[in-house]
């Protein structure tokens, strides 16, 4: 099993939920400061960045055979590939999550949430 934190279309209530069915969600969490999210629009992408905050997400416990349909559907290794990070409390033990590998020159930096919250809208998977 592996513990893997994800914080954009795999979350609960997001488009791609459906491949983390019939695995452990264990619950919200949130990376040690250091990553931020960029939005293109339909997806987001985390990256390390030393200036930036944390992130949110969730923390689930995953089977291998569910990690290896994942690493397809995130296009591991030339868009995504599977690294470690580091959670806050209560997760305080590394973890593995997507970190993005191709350029952001088009793409909008949003912070720590997505899809990115709006002071007078609920947006669905937030």
């Amino acid at each position: 099993m592996i513990r893997l934190f994800v914080y954009g279309t795999l979350k609960r209530g997001c488009s791609r939920e459906r491949f983390l069915q019939g695995q452990t969600f264990l619950g919200a969490a949130m990376t040690t400061p250091g990553y931020c999210l960029y939005d293109n629009g339909a997806y987001p992408a985390m990256v390390r960045d030393p200036a930036a905050d944390s992130v949110e997400g969730e923390l689930w416990e995953v089977d291998e055979a569910c990690v290896e349909q994942l690493d397809q559907v995130e296009g591991v290794p030339t868009l995504y590939q599977r690294e470690v990070v580091d959670l806050v409390v209560p997760f305080s033990e590394p973890v593995e999550t997507y970190l993005y590998q191709q350029s952001l020159s088009d793409w909008i930096a949003i912070g720590s949430h997505w899809p990115k919250k709006s002071s007078n809208e609920s947006l669905p998977g937030a």
